[in-house]
């Protein structure tokens, strides 16, 4: 596929010449030392050939990224039961915004912003410490990869913790609906730790194929996921 390949390369050196990077996170600390030049972009396909340019093999904390991969697990732990305390609708508001909870009676709109980000790791922490629910989901990700070297930043989830003042009042308000069943503290603790894997383009690229291929793994030929349940997660 030497198209793909050669379109990877020039997007790389574009951006490689580029002054306009915009700015790095600064509200959780860590993520503001960030070297904002560095870009990798990285493309799998379901023959399994792996293509990549720039700072693609670098790790760094994949952050909301990782709310596909806890609605995965989720998902397959509850069903469509998930959607009872989860929207299913676009927000036009910060993705930390309190301003709809409080309208829509703690029911976050989706499960890609924080809040609804927040509940899914509730739901994760049935029947767990919050240790086993962070391990789970750190090796749902590995298997999905097929790469145990991936881990969590700790520094990252420190200074997430350290932090989350707004994250730790949506959960509080949330909680003041019944939308927790944890206390607000054990959720935010594998929201912040979900958020804090760290994962290169190229791994990156790899745990998310199986939602291109039908809920498949396209190299081991694993379900993950119904077909049906692939589009709605990709939706």
């Amino acid at each position: 596929m030497p198209e793909l390949e050669q379109a990877l390369t020039e997007i790389a050196a574009e951006m490689a010449e580029r002054t306009d990077r915009g700015e790095v996170a600064t509200y959780i600390p860590q993520l503001g030392k960030i070297n904002p030049k560095k870009f990798g972009i990285a493309a799998v396909t379901n023959d399994g050939r792996v293509l990549m340019a720039g700072d693609a093999d670098e790790p760094f904390s994949i952050q909301s990224i990782s709310k596909v991969f806890t609605l995965t697990l989720a998902l397959g732990n509850v069903g469509d039961a998930l959607w009872q305390r989860v929207g299913r609708e676009p927000s036009g508001n910060p993705f930390n915004s309190i301003v709809q909870l409080e309208h829509e009676n703690g029911i976050p709109r989706n499960p890609f912003i924080n809040a609804g980000a927040i509940v899914i790791s509730d739901i994760l922490l049935a029947g767990h410490q919050p240790r086993e629910a962070i391990g789970e989901i750190l090796r749902f990700i590995q298997f999905l990869a097929d790469d145990e070297t991936i881990i969590i930043d700790r520094e990252v989830a420190a200074s997430e913790r350290a932090t989350g003042f707004r994250n730790l009042a949506l959960a509080n308000y949330m909680k003041s609906f019944g939308n927790l069943n944890h206390a607000p503290d054990l959720a935010l603790g594998v929201y912040f730790h979900h958020c804090a894997i760290a994962m290169s383009c190229r791994q990156l690229a790899l745990a998310g194929r199986f939602l291109t291929n039908g809920g498949k793994n396209p190299a081991t030929g694993h379900s993950v996921v119904s077909a049906e349940r692939a589009r709605r997660i990709g939706a």
